[in-house]
């Protein structure tokens, strides 16, 4: 951290800022009046059996997709000893939506860092990544967001962040390839300037990833 640990444990309230920030909350009774004209429109009746209820349900799904917990309080540990460790955490899966179709895109998300003196909480690498993850996104400012989070929480550009993403956008339109899979990359500091360390965060991104 840029300021000294007080003690074991440090909790970082919400001071950070949090980039692309969502502006409004969801009118749900509005999108559910605009789930029934789209039923209508695609030749629907949204008060046949089966539909009814659904544009409220989508609605529904609707505010509490845009509405993911606020990553309001990171904790860090302090580890005096620790220095020059690499920790990377993977396995980390959310589920986000293009922004160009509105067509959800699964995102598996490795995260690593070097701690110099301390240590961050593992539980907040999956409460950041959703909390950008619940909105209209792409996946490269995905990436950009989660980076530039860590590194406002760790005080230091050593922060190297991969997702690998299934994008239905890709799969189940357009060129309809299946197996289609993109992946980005963020390295930064160390990560950026070290050639071993880069070889074993991205050999770990990729084992995460498999």
């Amino acid at each position: 951290m840029t300021t000294p640990l007080a003690g074991p444990e440090t909790t970082l309230g919400g001071a950070l800022p949090i980039p692309g920030q969502r502006a409004a909350a969801v009118d749900t009774a509005q999108v559910a009046g605009l789930i029934s004209q789209l039923l209508i429109a695609l030749g629907e009746d949204p008060t046949r059996d089966g539909l009814i209820g659904t544009p409220d349900r989508v609605a529904a799904w609707w505010a509490d997709f845009m509405s993911p917990d606020d990553v309001t309080a990171v904790t860090c540990f302090s580890e005096s000893q620790l220095s020059d460790q690499l920790v990377i955490v993977g396995g980390m899966s959310v589920w986000s939506l293009c922004e160009h179709h509105m067509l959800p895109m699964n995102l598996q998300v490795t995260a690593g860092y070097v701690p110099d003196g301390e240590v961050v909480g593992l539980s907040k690498f999956g409460r950041i990544a959703e909390h950008f993850a619940g909105r209209l996104q792409v996946q490269e400012r995905f990436t950009e967001q989660v980076a530039e989070y860590l590194t406002s929480v760790i005080g230091r550009k050593d922060v190297a962040v991969a997702v690998r993403g299934v994008h239905l956008c890709m799969s189940m339109r357009g060129v309809r390839m299946e197996p289609a899979r993109t992946t980005t990359l963020h390295t930064g500091g160390r990560f950026a300037t070290d050639p071993l360390l880069n070889q074993q965060f991205f050999a770990a991104a990729q084992w995460n990833a498999a």
